[in-house]
């Protein structure tokens, strides 16, 4: 067993996307080196995942998805809906994310520091991909996928998904939405896409506008509560930055300090009750990409103060 915060990175695997997207695929490699210039990350802490294997992927995806990704094959109401065009890149550096949320849920179960035990994708959280199609810049639901085959390798029996990404996890909660195994908490936006939500274990609905005290007041509760029920042997913590008052996609009013104060929960309560968490970093669509890696960074950063 090891002690060592270990953080996944994948962001030399890169969409080609046309001029004026507006998914900002820089960001991830401005958060890898920052968070090792500013010292937050030592360059051994970094590792690159392998690819995850066809069998974890279709645990939680059909076989046609994945053969239309594979083969590029996807309709155009499907990439209009993914958001992205296809192209072989799309796959490799999906699998890449969700092999490294795997990974990252691993190396927390085998910390053995009595902090925060914890690991790290400086990507992941693509919560709108579906069991038959991907949504929302989402194409291979990482999440379900790393839970899946952590189940299926006997490592866990029960897990909690706490998404604090601005939008619901729709594709996460349909997934999980028999399995009595998998609790999702989703925190977000009501007015907000997925305009038609989905039923998640527990939903947190809060209206266009809401600040750091709004928001904290309602994930304290929902949070116990969540973690109560779940009785979940590890879990996988979605840190959106896009609750962030800039966010061009996000319409609450958090700002950054609200952002770190809402990590901050989330990681105490995790660690007083000795659920070992994986972080994802999911979405951020501020203007300024440097206001969302500030936002990933914090997370790290408080990882790292709690779990060195």
């Amino acid at each position: 067993m090891s002690s060592k915060l270990i953080a996944y990175t994948c962001d030399e695997f890169v969409l080609p996307l046309p001029d004026g997207h507006r998914f900002p695929m820089l960001k991830y490699r401005r958060l890898r080196e920052r968070a090792v210039t500013e010292g937050v990350l030592l360059p051994e802490q970094l590792q690159t995942p392998a690819p995850i294997d066809d069998a974890s992927i279709l645990r939680v995806h059909t076989r046609e998805y994945l053969e239309s990704l594979v083969e590029g094959t996807l309709e155009r109401s499907a990439v209009r809906l993914l958001g992205f065009p296809w192209s072989p890149a799309l796959l490799e550096r999906s699998r890449r994310s969700a092999s490294a949320t795997y990974l990252a849920a691993r190396s927390a179960l085998e910390r053995s520091n009595d902090g925060l035990r914890a690991g790290i994708n400086l990507a992941g959280g693509t919560h709108h991909a579906f069991p038959d199609h991907g949504e929302g810049f989402c194409v291979l639901n990482d999440a379900a996928i790393a839970l899946r085959k952590l189940q299926h390798e006997g490592h866990i029996e029960r897990a909690l998904v706490v998404d604090c990404d601005v939008h619901q996890g729709n594709g996460t909660a349909v997934i999980f939405e028999r399995d009595e195994t998998v609790f999702t908490l989703s925190i977000h936006g009501r007015r907000n896409y997925p305009f038609r939500k989905k039923r998640s274990s527990l939903d947190v609905e809060l209206e266009n506008d809401t600040g750091d005290d709004a928001y904290l007041a309602a994930l304290r509760p929902a949070l116990a509560e969540a973690v109560g029920a779940a009785r979940a042997d590890v879990a996988i913590y979605l840190a959106g930055a896009d609750p962030f008052v800039g966010d061009r996609l996000g319409k609450l009013a958090l700002t950054k300090d609200g952002l770190l104060r809402r990590d901050q929960l989330v990681f105490e309560t995790l660690s007083d009750a000795g659920v070992p968490v994986a972080v994802a970093m999911a979405g951020g669509y501020a203007n300024d990409v440097e206001d969302i890696v500030d936002i990933h960074l914090g997370t790290v950063r408080q990882v790292t103060r709690l779990g060195f």
